[in-house]
């Protein structure tokens, strides 16, 4: 089944769910699937989220400070 073919089905299957006072939700889609439903802006309809990749740390920047060597550490 193709992504478009899978995404018609999740769309009627969500409206039958829907129409009988259900909800549904889908826990693992295929990737291509989850980028047509954004394409088709069906995403936050279907409950599709892309995973994406955790971000990157930032680096912590470190201040130095001057002092005289004769100051004692706090």
């Amino acid at each position: 089944m193709g992504p478009l073919a899978t995404l018609d089905t999740l769309a009627r299957a969500r409206l039958a769910a829907k129409r009988a006072g259900l909800r549904s939700w889908v826990a693992v889609a295929p990737t291509d699937v989850v980028e047509l439903a954004e394409l088709a802006g069906l995403a936050g309809v279907l409950g599709l989220e892309a995973r994406r990749q955790p971000e990157e740390r930032e680096q912590r920047l470190r201040l130095e400070e001057e002092r005289d060597l004769a100051d004692p550490p706090l």
